[in-house]
């Protein structure tokens, strides 16, 4: 007899209620996460998906969660972005006292995973990324993602969200691909659908998830990683070798056929079984992905030259306040400080970005301008401080920020999709002492 099922509350730094669920006893905790907007409890219901969860319920205690604004998650709030899906799931996880837990997600979710483990290395055992996705819109170097076509036509198909009408459509897609489901199937899922959101909110996420590119990050994933595929859907199987070859510790293996079946959900829980059941000696933390902020103040010399020293002193001091209140307000932490310029890291690139629009904003009062550089990339450890060639990357950019100008890397813009904050292409640029060139940003305003 299975562990009864229990379910909780967590609530987030800015007081959002994340309605989670635990089942099963097991010695290995599994923190499971679906792909898309669902209900926990209906989850257990659905003739595929309740299947794979039984199994995963047999030998592990299973940790589930809606993630904000559906199922039993607040409502009526800002959607979810990456970074704050993330935070989401670790604010879950403590609430439950998660133990070292295998993170488990199919398609879009193992985005989260790969930037929770990259984050946070120390926290995970494992990460099992089923029919892994790294990107969800097409591009000229990832072939695999959805074409404008298909997102405009799946925004239509959303349309119909939670009507039977979707579950008619969405039940004829599915046997489309041969994943075959009973005929109950329709009714379930127009029902499933209509406790999970409303048609506009699950467009949304649809458009920030199509806007959304983890490749940035997954050279910062050493977490042990086990890809999961079907080997006919050989484009699939591309994808995951091409997503294992930029992690340091996955691996890719390929399942029979090519569609999803209640039948071979055992199958691939024995995988999940296998791959988690050992522990893991630790490697030595070295590496940790973070997001580095550089800023200083423009012409600072000629300002300096101005007021005297002792003036000078005094104005480096209300501005060194008023930027170590940002970070604080941020969840910043001060890395560095030389002269007129910080150095800060975060868990979050939004974060980041908030933070140096904020310090923009505040220190206009002093009569100085800053400028300011944001990268996110693996950074080495030294005496528990950030540093490496992702450190010097942050520096780079901020030094080709003008005036009153907020920068991004590439890499930052494309994690932070549905954020509110939109940017203007700046082209690329050598950054000196880096290799290749990088395409930058500006940021133009935040919501």
């Amino acid at each position: 007899m299975s562990e009864p099922s229990t379910f909780g509350y967590a609530r987030a730094s800015d007081e959002v209620y994340l309605g989670y669920r635990v089942d099963g006893g097991g010695p290995i905790d599994v923190a499971w996460q679906s792909d898309w907007p669902g209900n926990i409890d209906m989850d257990w219901q659905d003739p595929l998906l309740g299947s794979w969860l039984r199994e995963l319920r047999s030998f592990a205690r299973v940790i589930s969660h809606d993630h904000r604004g559906v199922g039993l998650s607040s409502r009526n709030v800002d959607l979810p972005t990456l970074e704050t899906r993330v935070a989401d799931l670790l604010e879950v996880l403590k609430a439950i006292g998660a133990r070292r837990p295998a993170l488990v997600g199919v398609f879009s979710t193992g985005a989260v995973n790969v930037m929770t483990a990259a984050m946070r290395p120390a926290l995970p055992r494992a990460i099992v990324w089923l029919e892994p996705a790294a990107r969800f819109g097409w591009a000229p170097d990832y072939p695999w993602g959805a074409t404008d076509e298909d997102r405009e036509a799946e925004l239509g198909y959303l349309s119909l969200w939670g009507t039977d009408a979707y579950g008619r459509a969405f039940h004829e897609e599915e046997e489309s691909k041969g994943n075959l489901l009973p005929p109950e199937a329709p009714a379930f899922m127009a029902m499933q659908t209509r406790n999970a959101c409303t048609p506009d909110v699950a467009q949304e996420l649809s458009r920030i998830w199509f806007e959304t590119d983890v490749r940035g990050v997954l050279e910062a994933v050493g977490t042990p990683t086990l890809l999961l595929v079907h080997k006919d859907r050989r484009a699939s199987v591309e994808e995951a070798e091409y997503i294992a070859s930029r992690m340091p510790a996955a691996h890719v293996r390929e399942m029979p056929g090519d569609a999803w079946t209640a039948e071979e959900m055992p199958a691939w829980a024995e995988q999940v079984r296998d791959f988690i059941g050992a522990e893991r000696a630790r490697a030595p933390l070295t590496t940790v992905l973070a997001t580095v902020m550089f800023t200083d103040i423009v012409r600072s010399t000629e300002k300096q030259a101005s007021l005297g020293d002792r003036s000078w002193k005094e104005l480096i001091e209300r501005h060194h306040a008023l930027v170590r209140q940002a970070l604080a307000c941020h969840s910043g932490t001060e890395n560095d400080t030389a002269g007129d310029g910080f150095n800060a890291t975060f868990e979050g690139p939004a974060r980041a970005i908030r933070c140096a629009l904020e310090v923009r904003e505040r220190v206009r009062e002093l009569g100085i301008e800053i400028r300011a550089g944001v990268h996110t990339g693996e950074c080495e450890l030294i005496d528990n401080k950030v540093g490496g060639i992702s450190v010097t990357i942050g520096a780079r950019v901020a030094a080709l920020a003008d005036r009153g100008e907020v920068l991004v890397s590439q890499t930052v813009r494309d994690l932070v999709a549905g954020s509110g904050l939109t940017f203007e292409d700046r082209g690329e640029h050598a950054l000196k002492g880096v290799p290749d060139r990088w395409r930058l940003y500006r940021v133009v305003s935040a919501a």
